[in-house]
């Protein structure tokens, strides 16, 4: 009677050693869109802001970059440095209201700009291609887990 008890009582402590450890290790943020989820690189800093996916030179299918804003503006951003290309979704508060796709890597010192007709908040760099493939459209909510 003791042994099974003890098996009892052993995997009861499994069990909340577990939920503790998934409860206070950090969650990786994460964005989802149309039922796709997003594993997010952060960029708050203005240094991590005018660096952005330049610093990889490629990244995961399903990651990307979120830029976050404090006040919704008119940015604009360009591919200096960038290695491949990407869409670019502009957002304000959980909608889309911008997206440029398939932006291409600058070949020379020719660098244009993608600005929002819209004001943003925040913007979502993915890989170029996912925007169509997965049907992201402007109106789309986005579903940010920060």
């Amino acid at each position: 009677m003791k042994v099974p008890l003890l098996v009892f009582g052993t995997l009861v402590v499994i069990i909340l050693v577990l939920i503790k450890i998934d409860y206070l290790s950090p969650k990786s943020p994460t964005a989802e869109i149309n039922g796709h989820v997003f594993s997010l690189y952060l960029a708050k800093t203005p240094q991590e802001q005018e660096t952005g996916l330049a610093k990889f030179n490629e990244i995961n299918k399903n990651q990307g970059m979120l830029f976050l804003f404090q006040k919704p503006d008119y940015y604009s951003f360009w591919m200096k440095g960038m290695k491949f290309p990407i869409d670019i979704i502009f957002i304000n508060k959980d909608r889309i209201v911008d997206i440029f796709q398939n932006v291409p890597v600058a070949k020379d010192n020719n660098l244009p700009t993608y600005k929002t007709r819209e004001k943003a908040d925040k913007v979502l760099e993915i890989n170029f291609g996912l925007s169509d493939e997965y049907k992201i459209r402007i109106g789309n909510i986005v579903k940010l887990n920060l």
